[in-house]
């Protein structure tokens, strides 16, 4: 239309074929026009392609990243995001909670790399885990489907990725290219914690401060080697009442200020905790907006925080010992909680 009504006026109107100066001024006048409303008719199209696109990328994310409920069986719920893509909804991070017969199962992970082909790696391993996490009696049996169905999809990139031969790259390959970080939880009725842990940084247990669950030594991640015959689930005592577990990619700890400087999560998670009750959508917030503050602009990888609070009555009474007494777990603190562990 916009042309159209240029080529008009330069055929058409006598004053377009003089020479004169006044009417070169209204020539240009008219074509200055002409392209101004183009150039916005431009941008309104692009405007609401970008909408549309948008919209489709959060039908996306709430399907890949399902939003989480506020309360699981008994536990606190929240987990944010922030994607290393400006303007982007998902990425390379995964996270899932959901109750089972064998109790609240979870699973954190963080494929390499982050864009499309990020995404798809992500929706793999998501897809497996929503499906095992209810079939699977034991973790290590959920942890050997998540590997089955990531060799799966690399094996069906590979092919995409060769359409003249349709013959998937060597093993070698495709080791190479791709692998994922993954940790599983297990937290019972009682809140006992079992872990198996594939690559991935180990949660924090928030207890008054924050200090790493375990120090044991994880597995490597999917896709770089295969799983031992033998996988030693790991044991991590009680999730006590009150207290929270956050989980996290390393996102959140790799990433640097101007001066160098890592982000210090332990210390930025006990300063968002001393404000009681520790509510997890505002820990997550917070601890959030300090990453931001010490990187001065988006992180340089995707970032995902999830936090379970045991909002439980209590952690049910165990059987002592003979000659031994066990407290009720909210009494104890510290050292004495420690021991009670123990």
């Amino acid at each position: 239309m916009w042309g159209a009504f240029a080529i008009t006026y330069k055929l058409a109107c006598p004053l377009a074929q003089q020479n004169s100066l006044g009417a070169r001024i209204v020539s240009s006048a008219v074509f200055f026009a002409v392209g101004t409303g183009l150039v916005l008719h431009v941008r309104r199209a692009l405007l609401r392609e970008l909408r549309q696109v948008r919209e489709v990328a959060g039908a996306t994310q709430n399907v890949l990243l399902r939003p989480l409920p506020p309360r699981l069986e008994g536990l606190a719920l929240a987990a944010e995001r922030l994607s290393a893509s400006r303007g982007a909804s998902v990425g390379g991070d995964l996270y899932e909670v959901t109750a089972t017969d064998h109790g609240v199962r979870v699973v954190m992970g963080d494929v390499r790399g982050h864009g499309l082909d990020a995404i798809g790696t992500a929706a793999a391993v998501l897809g497996s885990f929503r499906e095992a996490a209810h079939e699977e009696p034991e973790l290590p049996l959920v942890l050997r489907r998540l590997e089955r169905a990531l060799g799966r999809h690399l094996t069906e990139r590979s092919r995409a990725d060769q359409p003249a031969t349709g013959v998937a790259a060597p093993d070698d390959a495709l080791l190479a290219e791709e692998f994922v970080t993954v940790l599983l939880l297990e937290i019972s009725e009682e809140g006992e914690i079992s872990a198996l842990n594939c690559g991935h940084p180990w949660p924090h247990l928030l207890s008054g401060q924050a200090r790493p669950l375990t120090d044991g030594e994880p597995l490597p991640p999917l896709g770089t080697l295969p799983l031992p015959a033998e996988l030693p689930v790991l044991h991590c005592g009680p999730l006590l009442p009150g207290e929270a577990l956050i989980l996290h990619t390393d996102g959140m700890e790799d990433e640097r200020n101007a001066a160098g400087a890592y982000f210090p999560l332990r210390s930025a998670l006990t300063e968002a905790a001393r404000t009681q009750p520790v509510s997890p959508q505002g820990l997550v917030r917070a601890v959030h907006a300090r990453l931001v503050r010490h990187a001065g602009r988006l992180p340089s990888d995707d970032a995902a925080l999830l936090v379970l609070r045991n909002d439980r009555a209590r952690v049910p009474v165990q059987e002592p010992e003979p000659g031994c007494a066990i407290r009720p777990a909210m009494e104890l603190s510290g050292r004495r909680r420690d021991e009670w562990r123990r």
